[in-house]
């Protein structure tokens, strides 16, 4: 009954509980935080655990020879990305000003744009996509942060991706790969937790939500928000469908701004002191866009679904006919 209901709503599985998991951290906070079992499952700090065992149990569905897929739509999605938020923002600072215009700084719209929301997309193309889609997580992991963001402004030298940190994201998809293409068996078993997990990985996903970010950021956190979602959004998806020949579910999926881009303003302060002065309004506008995005992007995801097309809404239109016709005879 409960599933049903969700599944009438769009992308429900995942935004119907992250929705109940932000409003019980927006105004009760403290039930989360009881200890023991219930926040570690709960709690947003159970939210990677939930991922990793999600990535490993995708990656027992892996084929080996999926891997020159996984290479380009990760790619294809890492790198448009990254080039869009860089071009909006550096567009800001170079007519506007460092001090952008409408109260959105260039460091803003770096911040916000280049970076996106990676569990948001897992929880989006494993209810939507495939196995390569899922495949293409750790390479989107990589802009979940400062990094990137850096590299925009011209400060690459002064930042670097550790080598233990990318090994870290890849080893539970690529443990479960092995071991799925050792062992069918394996595949079978833990092929369906991946999608079971999605409900968890979104009410997870909520407990790290303070809804009054939104507001926090003014319009100026909704006005970023929307450009991250739909002038970033449409970027990546041109070059999803152009490029990698894709439904564009994916680009949507992408089209967000991860939790940890609130830190990115004072981390480029700390390495360029002129940014500084704008530190404090772009935390709380990235913070609002971080919110909006996560909120807006599995709505608009799901649109798009029904509209193009994916692997599995297509399985799942196919069945329903099938029921249909049986029921017709």
């Amino acid at each position: 009954m409960i599933l049903k209901y969700l599944n009438k709503i769009p992308a429900g599985i995942m935004v119907v509980p992250l929705l109940l998991g932000s409003l019980i951290y927006t105004f009760f906070p403290s039930i989360l935080e009881i200890g023991s079992l219930t926040t570690a499952l709960f709690s947003n700090a159970g939210v990677d655990t939930l991922i990793g065992v999600q990535l490993f149990c995708l990656g027992t569905t892996l084929k080996i020879k999926d891997m020159p897929d996984i290479l380009k739509r990760g790619g294809v999605l890492l790198v448009s990305k990254f080039v869009i938020g860089a071009a909006i923002g550096i567009a800001f600072g170079y007519f506007f000003g460092l001090g952008g215009i409408l109260g959105i700084s260039a460091l803003t719209v770096i911040s916000a744009v280049t970076n996106s929301n990676g569990s948001v997309y897992l929880a989006l193309v494993s209810e939507y996509g495939d196995d390569v889609d899922a495949g293409a997580f750790p390479f989107l992991a990589l802009n979940d942060g400062p990094v990137f963001t850096l590299i925009a402004l011209g400060a690459s030298g002064l930042a670097s991706i550790g080598f233990t940190e990318i090994i870290a994201a890849v080893v539970p998809m690529a443990t479960g790969m092995l071991l799925g293409n050792l062992d069918k068996g394996l595949q079978e078993l833990f092929k369906p937790v991946g999608t079971a997990l999605i409900p968890l990985v979104g009410f997870g996903l909520g407990a790290g939500i303070n809804l009054l970010d939104i507001f926090r950021g003014g319009l100026q956190g909704i006005l970023l928000g929307l450009i991250t979602l739909f002038i970033g959004g449409l970027f990546v998806l041109f070059f999803d469908r152009k490029i990698s020949k894709r439904p564009g579910y994916a680009a949507w999926a992408i089209a967000t701004t991860g939790g940890n881009a609130v830190a990115t303003p004072a981390v480029i302060a700390s390495v360029d002191s002129m940014y500084e002065p704008f530190v404090a309004t772009a935390t709380v506008q990235v913070g609002a866009s971080v919110v909006l995005t996560a909120i807006l992007a599995p709505i608009v995801t799901n649109w798009w679904v029904k509209k193009y097309g994916s692997p599995q809404f297509s399985l799942k239109q196919q069945a329903f006919e099938e029921e249909q016709f049986i029921k017709g005879d």
